[in-house]
């Protein structure tokens, strides 16, 4: 394993964020309530006719969702990672993050070769496409890039957080959980794999700033790769 992948996922450093019990209890009961709201704002908005006007708010929405949700459950940090020039220096994680979303989607642009091939996955992910088809690219980028954002803020941030043992799985379960409000097995699957290694990047960095960065260089990535092989 490359040197910079294992302090980005794996070598913990160390940090004391530690909330106290009646904090805990508070970013944990605000956590529940927003994960709630939000996979109904989620599946509202994936469910909204492509070409709608309605669209653009909708997905927005969600943003702010995830957003207030985060920052009203407690404090938020970026994290850092040891330094792979000086193991004694840390450093807050930027070029390595970039490099892993750039690979998560090399990944997914391999397997989307395969599920255009089955009927019923390319329905699934065609219709997820036909948003980037209709819509407007400057909006669709901002949005993809504003909606990752919130949802790391989110689910590696307040989620994350609330939750004392095993976070990389149950938030990537609760992660999922709410994608699975949209009906669409293909997102759901992707949030299983995109989960797992942006929470892996939360317990190694203890911030949100890795997590913020793959997930954002994972969606725009994918934004402008699968139009091209499904053909839209």
């Amino acid at each position: 394993m490359p040197r910079w992948v294992s302090r980005s996922l794996w070598d913990v450093v160390p940090r004391d964020h530690r909330d106290t019990s009646g904090a805990l209890r508070r970013r944990q009961a605000v956590t529940i309530a927003f994960v709630l709201l939000g996979a109904v704002v989620l599946g509202i908005s994936l469910r909204i006719e492509p070409g709608s006007g309605w669209f653009y708010p909708a997905t927005f929405a969600l943003a702010v969702v995830w957003t207030i949700g985060a920052f009203a459950s407690g404090p938020l940090h970026l994290g850092r990672i040891a330094s792979l020039r000086d193991d004694d220096r840390l450093v807050r994680p930027v070029l390595a993050p970039v490099l892993l979303g750039l690979g998560l989607a090399g990944v997914f642009v391999v397997g989307a070769l395969v599920v255009r091939e089955i009927p019923w996955l390319d329905r699934q992910v065609r219709s997820v496409l036909d948003f980037a088809d209709q819509g407007s690219l400057p909006l669709l980028v901002l949005i993809t890039a504003v909606n990752g954002v919130a949802e790391e803020v989110f689910f590696r941030g307040a989620a994350y957080a609330a939750v004392p043992r095993h976070p990389v799985g149950w938030t990537t379960v609760a992660y999922v959980i709410a994608t699975l409000a949209t009906g669409n097995v293909m997102l759901a699957f992707a949030a299983i794999l995109l989960g797992v290694v942006v929470g892996l990047e939360r317990r190694a960095s203890g911030g949100i700033l890795g997590p913020v960065l793959t997930h954002c260089t994972w969606s725009l990535t994918m934004l402008f790769a699968l139009p091209l092989l499904f053909g839209q």
